[in-house]
């Protein structure tokens, strides 16, 4: 801890912001049942779009896209449209079960209930008499019939076969004029019949009925040997450092099938003896092939990852007096350039790429401009976290539990939609940097503010799932993906969507600077693990090499970077830029510059085709100069000089970014000999 003893932390999940009443947001009623609204309820997770405006927008539960609609839910084994500009799964309605029963009594008005939901796992009861298990991974889609109650298995498409594969009747291969074949395996005999030429009926059923889609006949056997067991739900722990350890809940006999992503099979831990991975068996998907995994509990294990508050290596000794020179000028310009805006974004990168500033100063050994940096901070941090502040501020929602803004109570555009969850990462995220640098370099304010940090941390980075918490658990950061999802409470047919992984990396990384400030150890270990996860995310589905087997080739062809990455679909264009403004869609995923930059582009060859696709977009009309220093940052990690010579003549800075960052991060690229380290004497 950098100063004094450790104050105690305010109570887990607590709020201290004022309490007030939105406008904008949806109500959870409608949609979760009554049980599970008095506790904070999920903003941003995997099914969110079955709590939104009618809840019959599909949401992708891997390998299969589900809908809920009119008393039925409707499995698609999803197909992919490419581009060079886009790669998207189309959903279609391969199989819908319902109750004409539940119908017949009305049911068909009433929307559906999710009546429970844990990391892994949603519980859906879509007509009065049906219930599906929507486990993620899961080769099959579990439904539980609370019968007697007829049954209906519809298809937009139209059946040509409709068999039992065994006396007792309780397998049955269903094949389509699609080409598709799903294989439907039942608690009990099911006497399935054609009513028409897309729909099959069956009368008085009570059980479990599990459906599957059958890609590859050969995979028919494995589907056989694991039909009788099914999750039910699943526990995603963050109980070790640098490790997820996942649990599913389960019925039935026998052994549990389940499906992992390309992320999962590099993390699965090798000395974990539970689980098999069985290599043929694969369902296609946008993230890449999901292979099958035999196994209750998987552990899922990444190295361990250095997080500071410097440079790794150090400014170079010959950099150390340009780097200073711009340090002086760019502190100078703080008494002189006030923040104007009342956004919380633009707030939050001001205040942090101030913070940046101080950092600079200890590693360059320039301490003299450290007190107005604290000044600057001092007075533009401290109206936001004691309610003092004109024209905006932080708010508490007890509707779904969690921090909204000023503007964002009575307008769902402002802010960025920070109001109806969106983006909270990233703006919490600049705070939360300024705020550790703050309490680093004033212990006393940092103690007077502690609640207030720790409530904006728990706003995205709460862990408990208890009643009494004040916040949703883990908000963004979605435990099976393994990266967050910025897309808050607005129904998208995509399903979530991510734009920037630096800007949530920011988030985790700038936890894990409050925790070094506070002395909290836990908070700097999940935030380092979050930090690391959603790196490897990014670099497993935002950059993109050519060749490497994820996406289309005319896809990986085109782009070296995703712009925005849905739940089912990957564009190339950005929410305010065109697939062809390159420089953006390279600056998006690296702003703002900071030292875990570095381990967000490890690669030095990834890095440099990416410069050498982006560079020639630097050539169009009013390409912005705050892009280009983005650009410029990561040719310096392969031709330092180069990029100094460029970044020189620059004429102006991204808003969150600034000359004495561009320059100390070029200077501290190469090895580590001949290094300004005056700043170890501080420690990390």
């Amino acid at each position: 801890m950098g100063h004094g003893g450790r104050p105690a932390p305010p109570p887990p999940g607590g709020h201290v912001f004022p309490q007030a009443a939105s406008t904008v947001l949806p109500d959870p009623a409608r949609f979760f049942a009554p049980g599970l609204l008095s506790a904070p309820l999920p903003t941003n997770c995997f099914f969110q779009n079955f709590t939104l405006k009618n809840g019959d927008q599909p949401e992708y539960i891997h390998p299969y896209s589900v809908k809920s609609a009119v008393a039925g839910l409707t499995v698609c084994y999803p197909t992919r449209n490419h581009s060079p500009t886009f790669d998207i799964q189309t959903f279609a309605a391969d199989l819908t079960v319902s109750s004409p029963t539940d119908a017949a009594a009305g049911a068909a008005g009433q929307p559906h209930k999710v009546v429970a939901f844990d990391d892994l796992s949603v519980t859906l009861d879509f007509s009065p008499s049906l219930r599906a298990f929507l486990v993620r991974g899961c080769p099959f889609v579990t439904v539980a019939a609370a019968g007697p109650v007829d049954v209906s298995v519809a298809s937009v498409h139209a059946f040509l076969e409709a068999a039992p594969c065994d006396d007792a009747r309780t397998k049955w291969r269903l094949r389509m004029n699609s080409g598709q074949t799903f294989l439907l395996y039942a608690s009990a005999p099911i006497q399935l019949s054609q009513a028409s030429v897309t729909q099959l009926m069956a009368p008085a059923f009570a059980g479990v009925i599990r459906i599957a889609c059958l890609p590859d006949a050969a995979m028919e056997a494995v589907l056989d040997q694991y039909s009788s067991c099914y999750p039910t739900a699943g526990d995603a722990a963050l109980n070790r450092p640098f490790c997820v350890d996942y649990a599913w809940r389960k019925q039935g006999q026998g052994d549990l099938l389940m499906l992992a992503h390309p992320l999962h099979l590099r993390l699965l831990s090798q000395d974990c003896s539970v689980v098999k991975v069985l290599d043929g068996f694969k369902y296609r998907s946008i993230d890449g092939d999901l292979v099958g995994v035999v196994g209750d509990s998987w552990a899922l294990k990444t190295a361990p990852l250095s997080t500071t508050w410097h440079s790794t290596r150090g400014v170079s000794d010959d950099g150390v007096g340009e780097v200073v020179a711009a340090l002086r000028k760019d502190v100078d310009s703080l008494a002189s350039s006030p923040i104007t805006t009342t956004s919380s974004y633009f707030y939050g990168k001001a205040i942090a790429r101030a913070a940046r500033l101080a950092l600079i100063a200890e590693e360059v050994g320039c301490p003299e401009v450290i007190p107005a940096v604290h000044k600057f901070l001092k007075a533009t941090v401290t109206p936001w976290l004691d309610g003092s502040f004109q024209g905006n501020g932080f708010l508490y929602d007890s509707k779904w539990g969690g921090l909204v803004t000023k503007q964002g109570l009575q307008d769902s555009g402002a802010d960025f939609g920070f109001g109806i969850y969106n983006d909270h990462h990233y703006h919490l995220g600049y705070f939360l940097y300024a705020i550790a640098v703050l309490a680093k370099i004033d212990p006393s304010w940092g103690r007077k503010y502690m609640s207030q940090a720790y409530s904006m941390v728990a706003d995205f980075m709460t862990l408990s799932r208890k009643c009494g918490a004040s916040y949703t658990r883990l908000r963004t950061f979605d435990l099976w993906k393994l990266h967050s999802w910025a897309g808050g409470l607005t129904e998208f047919g995509d399903g979530r969507n991510q734009e920037s992984t630096s800007e949530a990396v920011n988030g985790y990384y700038s936890a894990v600077l409050l925790g070094l400030s506070y002395g909290d150890a836990h908070l700097v270990s999940v935030g380092a693990t979050l930090t690391a996860f959603e790196m490897l995310a990014a670099q497993t589905w935002w950059h993109v090499r050519e060749g490497e087997g994820i996406y289309e080739d005319d896809f990986s062809g085109n782009n070296r970077v995703v712009g925005v990455l849905w739940a089912n679909k990957r564009d190339s264009g950005l929410w305010f830029a065109p697939p062809e403004w390159k420089e953006c869609r390279l600056g998006i995923q690296l702003l703002p510059l900071l030292p875990i930059s570095e381990a967000l582009f490890p690669d030095t060859g990834f890095v440099k085709d990416l410069v050498t696709w982006t560079t020639p977009a630097l050539a169009r009309d009013g390409v912005g100069e705050g892009w280009k220093g983005f650009v410029y940052a990561l040719e310096g990690m392969y031709d330092k000089e180069s990029a100094l010579a460029k970044t020189r003549a620059l004429s102006s800075h991204d808003d969150g970014n600034t000359l004495t960052n561009l320059l100390w991060w070029l200077h501290s690229r190469g090895d580590s000999s001949g290094r300004c380290c005056w700043y170890r004497q501080y420690g990390h």
